[in-house]
């Protein structure tokens, strides 16, 4: 049973995973596919600005290696600006590439698991050190996966290249034939081309490793059901403090319904299982159920009822559909309002002293009358 409790068969709460993102810095990640995404770029971004810096390395070399000799022996600094004016030029015109990479590298970690900043990645972890640990993840599943996935690559993209360059002999041998110029620049969109067409065979490595990240994410997050528990405790409140909390509003609404009992007009009685106090005043829209209660809280309404000299009326049908119809504070349900107005009507003239008779038969629809049927 012990080790049962131990093992971690809970998939991981929002609580867990929220945890492990802002305290930890755990995030799913894919180097795959922030792999694939850098050469994909780089490969597009050369393809496209690729001509221009060609022509701007030709331009450098030229007028780099060229210089007047007289300029040269009167000014020794002037071998030293012209480099630093070519290397200024240089990187203006690489910028844009290395900009395309740079965006490339932070974007694409938040395609899987989003970005995220913790101070704890940053910490020496000394256990990484230890060469028992590195071999328990060699032989690990994580282990064998990533070798798996590096065999895959290799095979694909052997097989890629190998296609490709099958496919593209005859243009390489006609490359000897053309002009140089028109050659190198040929020869540059031809790689260009290949590259791309062989990275784009690793998609595949990325479209499982993806996947498999997040599945192993999760699995490592996974918890145990003390620790489950544990977590409803501190989000939920434990079930004995809920209980106990529940019991004290109880106690405390009881308490506020018979201190309203002595302002009531009547308690319509079973007469000894249920007890209904009504109250009813000219600002109101209807005669409000001020106490309700069954058995033994039915008797404490009516030990108080006469104690404030407040009339009891025996009316089982009526105080059985009050009682089911009805919370306390509500205002009565809309059928009973005749048979509410006899027992009102009762009351009053008793108040005043006049000769009232006992209202029976009193009209309260059976629907609403839980024991009409006994």
């Amino acid at each position: 049973m012990a080790e049962d409790k131990d093992q971690r068969t809970e998939a991981p709460s929002g609580r867990r995973l929220e945890k492990a993102r802002q305290e930890e810095g755990q995030v799913p990640q894919s180097r795959e596919l922030a792999t694939f995404a850098l050469l994909i770029a780089s490969g597009a971004g050369l393809w496209a600005m690729g001509s221009h810096l060609m022509g701007y390395l030709s331009n450098m070399m030229t007028q780099g290696l060229v210089f007047e000799r007289a300029l040269a022996f009167d000014d020794p600094f002037l071998v030293i600006r012209r480099f630093y004016l070519l290397a200024s030029n240089t990187l203006l015109e690489f910028l844009p590439f290395m900009l395309l990479l740079v965006i490339v590298i932070l974007w694409s970690p938040s395609l899987v698991g989003g970005w995220v900043f913790s101070l704890k990645r940053l910490t020496f972890n000394f256990g990484a050190l230890n060469p028992l640990a590195g071999l328990a993840r060699m032989f690990s599943l994580k282990g064998f996966v990533e070798l798996g996935k590096a065999t895959l690559k290799a095979i694909l993209v052997g097989v890629m290249a190998a296609f490709v360059i099958w496919h593209n002999r005859g243009v390489f041998f006609d490359l000897a034939k053309e002009p140089l110029r028109m050659g190198l620049a040929h020869l540059g969109h031809m790689m260009a081309v290949s590259f791309l067409e062989i990275v784009g065979s690793m998609l595949l490595i990325v479209a499982v490793d993806i996947p498999y990240q997040k599945w192993d994410y999760k699995d490592k997050l996974k918890m145990t059901k003390d620790e489950v528990k544990q977590e409803n405790k501190e989000d939920n409140g434990s079930p004995e403090v809920k209980g106990k909390i529940r019991q004290m509003q109880r106690e405390m609404a009881r308490r506020r319904m018979m201190a309203e009992i002595p302002k009531a007009d009547v308690v319509v009685t079973n007469p000894t299982h249920y007890a209904v106090a009504l109250r009813y005043q000219e600002n109101m829209g209807a005669p409000k159920i001020v106490a309700s209660g069954a058995h033994l809280l039915a008797g404490r309404i009516r030990e108080i009822a006469e104690e404030n000299s407040i009339p009891i009326l025996e009316a089982p049908p009526l105080a059985r559909a009050l009682y089911f119809n009805a919370e306390v504070g509500d205002e009565i349900p809309e059928a009973l309002y005749a048979a509410v107005a006899e027992v009102l009507a009762y009351v009053y003239q008793l108040k005043r002293g006049m000769h009232a008779q006992l209202p029976v038969n009193l009209p309260v629809p059976r629907e609403l009358d839980p024991g009409a049927s006994e």
